[in-house]
């Protein structure tokens, strides 16, 4: 039985101006959601957005305390960040990586998507005639809404059916029109927390430098690939990377996720040193300075965006990965509470008809953790998500996220221990209702 009516739902998608309820975006849903629930009084099993799910670290906390009562927050921080959270970035990545960048080449940003900002303008003006971005899908919307704004073009593919030595077929045939700026994906996916393996990745490697394309790595779930002991400070395994392959690389990691530091809007670009010291004469006749990437990235495009990062959360960041370098935070297992999570939800859906549609990785089955992606019979992902809403679960189509997969993304981060049989009856009535007699 339905929680929710179909003319209720309607009617919240009329009132919110939402064009189209089967590819709506997160913002969209969540509003939907909570109209719903301020109407009704009737709690909704949040899906839909992708925010932290944990208590805020709290060594960050201090040491941000600590950084504004020494007064850093009366001077202005500079462009390129401070020396402590420089210094301590690149020992964090050689420690958890095992790849060595430069403090100079660790730039803070005012979260990653101030740094996959200015990356894709860098990216996209560096060589004239080099002006695309190629996802490799399914991927975080915004980044393409990104490029709407800086007038950008971009090719994508979704991954599927590319997965292994078939997607050195697929690159090279996207690659070889040489006018391919960027790759762009994350590794554990969002939304589908596939992983990229080490074989995979040395393509991606081989053929960026190839074609000297720039690949931009988005790690917000840095080390959450729980089927493996990562989180062991300097000691293996180590997360994988695409640096481990190729020179043209940009990695952004973010200290939402892993440290749920989200509220302060912090991460940081981890650039090769070889693409931070290359000289484009395209970027020196366009900005009237050197043309080196990294300076140029760093003052003529970063700053002009958000004029530097805040600089207390600057120290606090540089403590938090300190501590972790040391040992003292162990951030994998802080963050396994979302594998747990993963889990107990996965085998509710799969108990009622649901089955996971990026279920794989090229060796082993995928595995849990922040998202997973989920599809019924042959509903198409605007349909799956139109009908969880009238049972009270939000979540968001996988169409809208590049993937040709029929199916929704599901996020465990706002699950709660309470919330668990509530989502078994729903989805039990939501079977009980689409299952033919």
């Amino acid at each position: 039985m339905k929680i929710f009516s179909e003319e209720l739902v309607e009617q919240a998608t009329r009132e919110l101006h939402v064009a189209d309820l089967a590819n709506a975006t997160i913002g969209e849903v969540l509003l939907v959601a909570q109209y719903l629930e301020q109407k009704t009084g009737i709690p909704f099993i949040r899906m839909d957005q992708g925010s932290p799910g944990l208590p805020i670290n709290s060594y960050g906390v201090e040491a941000e305390k600590r950084a504004l009562d020494r007064g850093v927050g009366s001077q202005y921080p500079a462009a390129a960040g401070v020396p402590e959270l420089k210094s301590e970035a690149s020992r964090f990545v050689k420690a958890f990586l095992d790849v060595d960048v430069s403090a100079r080449s660790c730039v803070p940003t005012v979260g990653s998507v101030a740094g996959s900002y200015g990356s894709f303008i860098a990216c996209t003006q560096r060589i004239m005639g080099k002006n695309k971005v190629l996802f490799i899908d399914p991927g975080f919307p915004i980044q393409k809404s990104q490029l709407r704004i800086i007038g950008a073009e971009w090719v994508e593919f979704d991954i599927y059916n590319y997965r292994g030595e078939a997607l050195r077929a697929k690159l090279e045939e996207m690659l070889s029109a040489g006018d391919i700026a960027a790759i762009v994906y994350s590794n554990p996916n969002n939304p589908a927390w596939i992983s990229l393996e080490e074989s995979e990745l040395a393509i991606v490697g081989e053929l960026a430098t190839r074609y000297d394309v720039v690949v931009m790595e988005d790690l917000a779930y840095f080390c959450m690939d729980f089927r493996q002991d990562l989180g062991h400070p300097f000691e293996p395994p180590f997360a994988s990377t695409v640096a481990r392959y190729t020179d043209n690389y940009i990695l952004m990691l973010s200290s939402s996720k892993i440290f749920s530091y989200a509220g302060q809007r912090m991460a940081l670009l981890a650039i090769s040193d070889k693409l931070y010291e290359r000289q484009y004469p395209a970027l020196a006749e366009r900005y009237h300075d050197a043309g080196v990437f990294g300076q140029t990235l760093v003052a003529s495009i970063l700053y002009m965006i958000t004029s530097g990062a805040t600089a207390s959360t600057q120290y606090a960041y540089a403590e938090m990965m300190r501590l972790s370098t040391e040992g003292v935070i162990n951030f994998v297992e802080d963050t396994r509470e979302y594998a747990y999570r993963a889990e107990r939800m996965k085998q509710i859906f799969l108990d009622n008809g649901f089955h996971i549609v990026y279920d794989r990785d090229v060796t082993q089955e995928v595995g849990d953790g922040f998202f997973f992606t989920i599809g019924y019979k042959s509903m198409t992902g605007g349909e799956l998500l139109r009908e969880l809403l009238y049972y009270g679960v939000s979540s968001i189509s996988l169409s809208t996220t590049g993937s040709e997969q029929q199916g929704v993304r599901a996020c465990t981060s706002r699950m709660r221990d309470e919330l668990y049989a509530v989502l078994a009856e729903r989805m039990a009535a939501f079977n009980e209702d689409h299952t033919e007699n």
